[in-house]
């Protein structure tokens, strides 16, 4: 399985964009990590999918899962349906994958760990599957101020291989989750094609988008057409599926 996503090519993008300015009291930035998307590809400068009121043109297009992926899809779709019952949606697959690559950047010779992700919320509806590979992972979900420690619900390590699932109203909409810190002992390095950065972390995001709001590239508006085809041009350089689109 490792060898196929170091197959795949990372890119960095931009939190925000000319469409979708920084909201006041934020700043332009970039996203703390690169990441990959199979599926459909949630640009974050068009503001990823929220319901109810995010979404339409979040989602556009993007290559299938892998057969690898799929064949390790169908058996969490199972397992998951078997384990939540009725808390799981009648329509709810896994149809997208957010592949995030957490390290170190190199900034004037110097690494800077960024291998972190703050309190967030997945608000694709229906239950999120989490893989992770590579050094170890501290996850929490919390409520409340990010900076009490007494808000901590629940805590563990994700180590490699680690499989993660979780739905319902309390884990999805309540709670919210996090990453603190990645481990940097096993001193893992995948092959991440770039040249600025130490992946020591790879996480597999599972989610499930209704297919109503997954465009293809051709459909989408102008104006986000303008905001992600800096995007594009450099996914297409390595992907044929992305050379197709444009």
């Amino acid at each position: 399985m490792v060898h196929e996503i170091e197959s795949f090519f990372p890119i960095w993008e931009e939190r925000f964009s000319k469409s979708n300015p920084p909201p006041e009291g934020d700043t332009w930035r970039s996203l703390l990590r690169p990441v990959y998307w199979l599926g459909n590809w949630q640009f974050a400068c068009l503001d990823y999918f929220h319901p109810p009121l995010g979404l339409e043109y979040r989602c556009v297009d993007a290559e299938p899962f892998p057969p690898f992926m799929q064949k390790l899809v169908d058996q969490i779709e199972a397992m998951t349906r078997k384990m939540g019952g009725s808390e799981v949606p009648k329509d709810w697959k896994l149809n997208t994958c957010l592949i995030n690559y957490y390290g170190s950047k190199i900034d004037n010779g110097s690494e800077v760990d960024m291998a972190r992700v703050g309190d967030h919320k997945d608000s694709e509806p229906g239950p999120v599957a989490s893989i992770s590979l590579g050094e170890r992972a501290f996850f929490q979900f919390v409520k409340g101020r990010p900076t009490d420690p007494r808000n901590v619900v629940m805590e563990q390590w994700l180590g490699d291989g680690s499989l993660l699932i979780f739905w319902s109203k309390k884990f999805k909409e309540e709670l919210f989750h996090r990453v603190q810190r990645v481990e940097n002992k096993t001193k893992v390095l995948f092959n991440d094609h770039l040249d600025d950065y130490k992946t020591r972390r790879i996480n597999l995001t599972f989610r499930y988008v209704p297919d109503q709001y997954i465009f293809p590239l051709s459909k989408m508006p102008n104006e986000k057409r303008e905001d992600i085809n800096i995007y594009v041009d450099k996914l297409a350089e390595k992907s044929e599926f992305w050379r197709a689109q444009k």
